[in-house]
């Protein structure tokens, strides 16, 4: 397949520029239909709301509130009724406005009218939901309100129409996170053309995934978060699968391949380790259906989706760029490099190297001190809170946050989330009654019935996110109601949180359970070890709660929140751990694979377990931490979005895979495998013979040896100076053209070396020495033994091998 797409990579680019367009065009036809459907079986708040839709069935649209104070005088005043009047007439009469309800009407109207007279409030109800009302006429009514402001007089608006306003432009976080990572991209390839082939491939990738969730949302419950969470986690993962790729295509360029075969190795390699973790990361998403919370079925959907799209971008679309651009995706020093000096093996850095030395020196120092950190940043999760952030959470510049808190001030902080409790039998009054004398009970009133339905409007005495109104809806619950003989139910979207957040809490453990259980059965399958999956296990969970740890520190304690602009501390959204902890278990997947896949690969051929952890953190560590730095710029670029959960999800995501690439992959788990020594790839007889066979990359040399056939050989020969000297203790190293190592020697005394071949067929040797310059050239080998000797320059010192 990679092949086809290569040699016919016009068609490819045409067929997907067709795909983007013709779904984008279908898309900005039929719009958008997000819901967020809170739907929670057998709890007390979806109860209530049942009966409340049964009761008043013509309640629709969003209610919107404008809030306004005066600062001397009254809100009665003529001088601000001739303002503030002829303002909320006007709004009243804009189409796509159904009802404004001021608080100069009447003896209802008064109790909109704060007991100082300093603060009241007027209802708007649009004819449509806060998704579906045009952009253009919500900004006509803040305008129109707030036009009403003068010296002594503030208006502010409140609600989620009004929200959606004065979220930053549409693509402004992807914007700034692709360019974040483009900026990485290229001090990581240092080529142009090689920076834009990762972008492309997750721009198309995300792009049609957005869209087709955007079309999905007309025939099934999408909430309006999916698409941030699709395109965050898309350009995620749409950029590292394709960075894998191009380093493998670009290494195989570098040791002499031409391009299409290069491409063909990467993708026959790299690109199926590339479906392995995308069939994890759409694995562990489909995890969250465990938890059967309808909410998070959008969220699947359309998280899952991006992803799909985004690595059959970069197993389709991704070779057929690299077909356009051939040697050019190699930076232009590279090209000159590789034309005078021919092909080149491949060199972990010097830093990477002494690193890998560190760890294998002091594995006990470096683990303790890596989960020390770890354990550290935990702590803060035993005070995690799960609940719902509202607009006392937006930052304290937006007049939605103005608004939330003139209310809380004039009528009082429980005023933003009152309770509806919802009363279909007995005595009502006595019902009231009770629930007015209740501690922490600001005031009750009920409604006219309806169908004989009674709801009572509660307003608590504290805010809709605190921890008294939680207690207060489980008293309602537990004590009043059953004390007052009456058959009723607390709703509202304080108790739905309340309500959400608990049905999550407790069906999180099966959930984590799940997704651990599959990654350890994958895992164990992939590499044929037990103490490999378990120790992934492990990372996976400390991960975790590191990461939540952070979320709490930063959105609960509220440290750093003024910095990152961010708004008010609160609870963390009960979403949220399901989400993330989909998320973290896909992605941390991906980097175990790729760091325990090349160490799993030196161990098969040296049965050497500290050789082969110190070879595979050397060889993929700079390669892991690249990808995790283009995540973290992408994650973090969602701060800006102006959504809360999107910027909760972003930070958490962040940090849960920084602190698993630059501590968990590069530092704990390679101290602990060294620790653990051979016992690392142990599995018992009856499991291994029990066991399906997987391979994350196929066996290179086994495929060239059936295409060759015969029998093994050797290359031997001198390694010697240009005037003839012999060089002692070169290393020299036979390598397959897909760039598997498959013999390395040390030349002796005189010079001499022998390479052992495992088939007649093109292979390359290269050797290197200190104070020479590194040398490597494709050989070829027939039935016989080949003679090969190496001349090496002195003068330059290679970089550490």
């Amino acid at each position: 397949m990679a092949r086809w797409c290569y040699r016919h990579r016009l068609v490819v680019l045409l067929l997907w520029v067709g795909a983007l367009l013709g779904v984008g065009a279908a898309a900005s036809a039929k719009g958008t239909d997000y819901a967020n459907v809170f739907s929670l079986p057998d709890t007390d708040s979806k109860s209530a709301y049942d009966l409340m839709e049964k009761a008043f069935p013509k309640a629709a649209g969003d209610t919107d509130t404008v809030v306004w104070k005066v600062d001397e005088g009254s809100v009665r005043d003529q001088s601000v009724r001739s303002r503030i009047e002829p303002a909320l007439a006007k709004i009243g009469r804009m189409p796509g406005v159904g009802a404004v309800t001021g608080p100069y009407e009447g003896a209802r109207g008064a109790a909109q009218i704060s007991r100082d007279g300093k603060i009241a409030y007027a209802q708007l109800t649009f004819t449509k939901r806060a998704n579906e009302a045009p952009t253009q006429l919500v900004q006509d009514v803040v305008d129109t309100a707030q036009g009403a402001e003068r010296g002594g007089l503030q208006v502010e608006l409140g609600g989620q129409a009004i929200t959606r306003i004065q979220q930053p432009p549409a693509g402004l976080s992807e914007m700034v996170g692709v360019v974040a990572a483009a900026v990485v991209l290229f001090l990581a390839f240092g080529s142009l053309y090689a920076m834009l082939l990762p972008i492309a491939v997750a721009i198309f990738g995300v792009g049609i995934g957005l869209f087709s969730t955007q079309l999905i949302s007309h025939v099934t419950s999408v909430p309006d978060i999916a698409p941030l969470l699709s395109s965050l986690i898309g350009l995620g993962v749409g950029l590292d699968y394709a960075l894998f790729i191009v380093t493998r295509h670009r290494r195989g360029i570098l040791r002499g391949m031409e391009p299409e075969e290069s491409a063909v190795t990467a993708l026959n390699t790299s690109g199926r380790a590339v479906l392995f973790a995308g069939g994890t990361v759409c694995i562990a998403l489909a995890g969250m259906l465990v938890t059967n919370l309808r909410f998070l079925d959008g969220v699947v959907i359309g998280t899952s989706l991006t992803v799909v799209l985004s690595v059959l971008a970069s197993v389709t679309l991704l070779p057929a760029l690299l077909g356009l651009l051939g040697p050019r995706v190699l930076g232009r020093r590279q090209r000159r490099r590789l034309a005078a000096n021919g092909p080149e093996p491949e060199r972990a850095s010097g830093l990477a190297a002494r690193w890998s030395e560190t760890v294998q020196k002091r594995p006990r120092t470096v683990a303790a001190l890596a989960l020390v950190v770890m354990v550290v940043l935990a702590l803060p999760v035993l005070s995690l809170r799960l609940g719902a952030a509202d607009q006392g959470n937006d930052d304290a510049s937006l007049t939605t946050r103005k608004a939330y808190d003139l209310l809380a001030e004039g009528f009082g902080p429980g005023f933003n989330g009152p309770l509806q409790v919802v009363a279909v039998s007995g005595d009502t009054d006595t019902l009231v009654k009770d629930i007015r004398d209740t501690h922490g009970v600001a005031r009750a009133t009920a409604l006219p019935p309806a169908q004989g339905v009674t709801v009572i409007q509660v307003v608590p005495t504290t805010s809709p996110q605190s921890e008294q109104t939680d207690k207060l809806i489980d008293t309602l619950r537990d004590e009043v109601i059953p004390q007052a003989g009456a058959k009723a139910h607390v709703g509202g979207v304080t108790a739905v949180s309340k309500d959400f957040a608990s049905v999550t809490g407790d069906r999180l453990p099966y959930f984590i359970a799940t997704i651990i259980g599959l990654g350890f059965l994958l895992l164990l399958i992939a590499f044929r070890s037990l103490v490999v999956p378990l120790t992934a296990a492990v990372m996976n969970l400390i991960a975790a709660a590191s990461s939540f740890g952070v979320l709490v520190a930063i959105f609960q304690w509220g440290w750093g929140l003024d910095l990152l602009g961010l708004g008010k501390e609160g609870p963390i959204q009960a979403f949220l751990p399901v989400i993330m902890l989909s998320l973290l278990f896909g992605l941390s997947m991906d980097y175990q694979v790729f760091l325990v896949s090349r160490m799993h690969e030196e161990w098969v051929h040296t049965k050497d377990n500290a050789r082969a952890v110190r070879v595979g953190l050397a060889e993929t560590s700079r390669v892991i931490n690249s990808a995790a730095l283009i995540m973290v710029c992408v994650f973090l670029a969602f701060v800006l979005s102006g959504n809360s959960g999107a910027a909760m999800a972003g930070v958490g995501l962040a940090a849960a895979v920084a602190l698993d690439a630059f501590i968990l992959r590069t530092a704990l788990v390679p101290a602990a495998m060294h620790l653990f020594g051979r016992a690392n790839w142990w599995l018992p007889a009856w499991l291994e013979k029990r066991l399906p066979h997987l391979a994350v990359e196929p066996q290179e040399e086994a495929a060239e040896t059936a295409v060759e056939g015969g029998p093994a050989s050797a290359v031997h020969g001198f390694i010697r100076t240009a005037d003839g000297d012999p060089v002692e203790g070169a290393v020299v190293t036979l390598l397959s053209k897909g760039g598997r190592q498959l013999d390395r020697v040390t030349s002796l005394a005189d010079g001499s070396y022998i390479l052992s071949v495992p088939a007649p067929g093109t292979y390359l040797l290269a050797a290197t020495a200190p104070s020479y310059a590194s040398r490597a050239r494709h050989v070829v080998v027939e039935e016989g033994p080949l003679v090969y000797d190496v001349e090496l320059a002195e003068g330059e010192v290679d970089a550490v091998n």
